[in-house]
């Protein structure tokens, strides 16, 4: 599929004390669309064919990359956590240290609205990204006008765990060699995407190449999932959440299961929610029409 990408360069901005890199779509004086992508993937799995349509839909798109991944700052004075002791206290309930939280990213995708001087946004977040979307919604309402939750979750710790093949997604370190970083990367998104929907080989190879040229940062991977972790539910909170709220889930998500989808659905008050069969933790382009659809019907 030829590009016809209509992205600024890609700019940064003092956002929350940090330096976090971004890139726009359409014009600025269009309604803004704040998009806020997963743990350990890079603003660019927001594809540039899928954000130029997004922007003919009538919006101003912006993409960042969160703190820890991409070209936003790294936090490698913070360490690196041991997720086995996080997951111990996680399960034993007991309080959970990590170098930053969830709400610290949500302060970080406000910062980046006031130095773009938008007043609010339509925020739309996938996975960890849903979780920052909620929380920007529940920490600061009159910054969001929709929010749209994607292969997300509230967090609640009775939910189904992420399937086998999830979880070798979730723990298998990636190679930081270029062609095995490549090789592995699209077994990654082989393995999430699933059989019905299947990113395209072509697609999956433009991410992994572009991911490790703009750099890799595994440390800081680990420190998004200990935010996770350390973040703890939110499904109590969300049943006080005014926001217009869409949520997303295909029924065939390894990582974070459909139930994850159906109890964000719930516990948000008139929260509309929209199971798309055969998806998995991806945006295969064959889905594409129907997610934007969403997307922009939603935020209309």
């Amino acid at each position: 599929m030829a590009s016809r990408r209509k992205n600024s360069e890609v700019c940064f901005a003092d956002a929350n004390g940090i330096r976090i890199a971004y890139d726009t779509f359409g014009k600025p004086s269009a309604p803004p669309m704040l998009l806020i992508m997963g743990l350990a993937c890079q603003m660019i799995i927001w594809d540039d064919e899928f954000c130029t349509r997004l922007a003919e839909r009538g919006y101003w798109v912006i993409r960042f990359d969160n703190r820890d991944i991409g070209q936003s700052q790294k936090f490698d004075s913070a360490g690196v956590p041991d997720i086995s002791e996080l997951i111990a206290a996680q399960i034993n309930r007991a309080p959970l240290k990590a170098p930053y939280t969830l709400s610290d990213m949500a302060a970080d995708a406000v910062g980046l609205l006031d130095a773009l001087e938008i007043q609010s946004a339509h925020v739309v977040g996938a996975s960890m990204g849903g979780m920052i979307a909620q929380l920007m919604a529940l920490e600061y309402p009159h910054r969001v006008r929709t929010l749209t939750s994607i292969m997300s979750s509230t967090g609640d710790p009775n939910l189904p765990p992420p399937k086998p093949e999830g979880l070798q997604v979730l723990y298998a370190p990636l190679p930081t060699d270029r062609q095995g970083f490549i090789e592995a990367y699209m077994e990654v998104w082989r393995i999430l995407s699933g059989p019905k929907h299947p990113v395209s080989d072509s697609l999956a190879m433009n991410y992994a190449e572009r991911t490790f040229e703009r750099g890799l940062n595994p440390e800081g991977v680990i420190r998004q999932y200990a935010a996770i972790l350390a973040s703890g539910s939110r499904k109590e909170a969300l049943a006080g959440l005014e926001v217009p709220a869409l949520v997303i889930h295909g029924d065939q998500d390894p990582l974070v299961p459909v139930e994850c989808g159906i109890d964000t659905a719930e516990a948000i008050p008139g929260a509309r929610l929209v199971i798309i069969e055969g998806m998995g933790h991806a945006f295969p382009e064959a889905l594409w029409p129907r997610i934007i659809d969403e997307i922009a019907n939603h935020a209309t």
